[in-house]
């Protein structure tokens, strides 16, 4: 099991930093942003923090590409959340948008409409005594809620083959 380091708080400035730091990967891989933010919430100084996290990147430590990746394989893998939603979690950790646009590439139309339909599936499987409008209704605004454009939407309604007055 992995342990926290101790902050000594007579050490000099970058020692506290890169013990924080540690501290901080220690739950999860964290990309760069998150890891300067969680400094500079820590009263780390800027400089400090910047050196800090050069340090480890330097030895592999912080990596934003990887961590763009897997976070993309897990969201998209576990949530089924699309790529839209995905980027946008991606932005607000801080992954810069190459590591963003890298990341997602790996994700094909195909696997993304796959993803939706099987989460359509999974909940048209619960409604069989819903009205098929209903039901419709619920379809689409999960797989709106996870991000699926519309396009994709459409299409998994269709491959579920849910009757309906309103789509004939």
């Amino acid at each position: 099991m992995l342990e926290y380091l101790k902050v000594d708080q007579e050490a000099d400035p970058y020692s506290i930093a890169n013990t924080i730091a540690l501290n901080a990967l220690v739950a999860r891989a964290k990309s760069k942003g998150e890891l300067l933010a969680h400094l500079k919430k820590r009263g780390v100084e800027d400089d400090v923090a910047q050196a800090t996290i050069f340090r480890l990147q330097e030895s592999g430590l912080i990596n934003d590409e990887e961590f763009a990746k897997a976070w993309t394989q897990s969201r998209h893998t576990s949530k089924k959340l699309s790529k839209r939603i995905i980027a946008g979690e991606l932005r607000t950790r801080g992954v810069d948008q190459s590591s963003i646009d890298q990341a997602l590439d790996e994700i094909d139309d195909e696997s993304e409409y796959r993803s939706a339909f099987s989460l359509g599936m999974k909940k048209y499987n619960t409604m069989s005594r819903l009205e098929p409008e209903v039901q419709i209704r619920r379809i689409q605004s999960l797989l709106q809620r996870k991000g699926f454009s519309f396009s994709t939407i459409s299409r998994v309604i269709r491959e579920l083959d849910v009757q309906s007055d309103e789509l004939q």
